[in-house]
């Protein structure tokens, strides 16, 4: 089903409604305050929901198939508590990869360590807002579950092996996102529940609580944990307590990952990997 979806036609399809909609909403914008917000919102639907409700609507209907096929309820209510805990160690693992990478990055490119650490306000345009909130906690998740664990991990798993797949479709993820690291490690998680449940809503849920958290913590609470850096200064004043953490939620991350593993198939072919899947 996946493995006969092509990524260029996506990323062809992205660029060419990027264009026409952006002319669209660059004319439009000029008659409206805030007109900058207004072009951002529009491209962000356009990539998270336009974009993808076409390319899959075309793919699932132009095969005969069911989205209900790759994602259904069943089963996932009981991996709900799980999900949450990995969502915890992975935050963990992610806040504290980021703050070595800072640490390490500091001494040669400090402007850029104090860019990524300066706060993100909330925008004063209700509208935008609602906008954003939506694509980062819930429309975005779904739509780079579809993506990353739906097409380009059959892709690669069809031109590779099983962890060929894994590794290409997670280092790929991981570069779309400000912690590289901490992405990569969460897109194997995300395809290892995958590959293991069948089920593409058991990685969107993973996605989807990980992102409201993280909304959360942006908004509400910036100062929570108080082991977090929120500037520069801090990347040596809070070194010891990350260092832990990270030591603890590298051991536990080690573990998730050992425990999803088990059980999977060895064989590198996809046609086999998904065997139970297919038949």
């Amino acid at each position: 089903m996946f493995e006969e979806m092509k990524t260029r036609y996506f990323i062809g399809l992205f660029l060419l409604l990027s264009i026409v909609f952006g002319v669209l909403f660059g004319v439009i914008s000029l008659f409206m305050p805030n007109g900058d917000e207004f072009i951002e919102a529009g491209i962000t639907l356009v990539l998270y929901v336009v974009t993808p409700v076409l390319f899959f609507w075309y793919h699932f209907r132009n095969q005969g198939r069911s989205v209900r096929e790759v994602v259904f309820k069943e089963g996932a209510v009981e991996w709900l508590p799980r999900l949450l805990g990995i969502v915890v160690i992975s935050i963990a693992f992610s806040m504290s990869m980021f703050w070595l990478q800072l640490f390490a990055l500091y001494p040669l490119f400090p402007g850029f360590v104090d860019l990524l650490l300066d706060p993100i306000p909330m925008p004063e345009n209700p509208v935008y807002l609602v906008i954003m909130l939506i694509s980062i906690a819930i429309i975005g998740p779904i739509a780079e579950e579809f993506i990353f664990r739906g097409v380009l991990l059959h892709r690669m798993m069809k031109k590779t092996s099983m962890w060929g797949g894994i590794i290409i479709s997670s280092i790929l993820f991981g570069i779309l996102h400000a912690d590289v690291f901490g992405a990569f490690i969460f897109g194997v998680i995300a395809s290892l529940l995958y590959i293991k449940t069948r089920n593409l809503l058991i990685p969107i849920l993973l996605h989807i609580i990980n992102n409201s958290i993280a909304v959360i913590w942006m908004y509400v609470a910036p100062s929570w944990p108080k082991w977090g850096i929120l500037n520069s200064s801090e990347l040596y004043e809070k070194a010891l307590p990350n260092a832990i953490v990270l030591v603890i939620s590298s051991v536990l991350i080690g573990w998730v990952i050992v425990r999803l593993k088990q059980g999977l198939p060895n064989k590198t072919n996809i046609e086999v990997a998904l065997e139970e899947g297919t038949q």
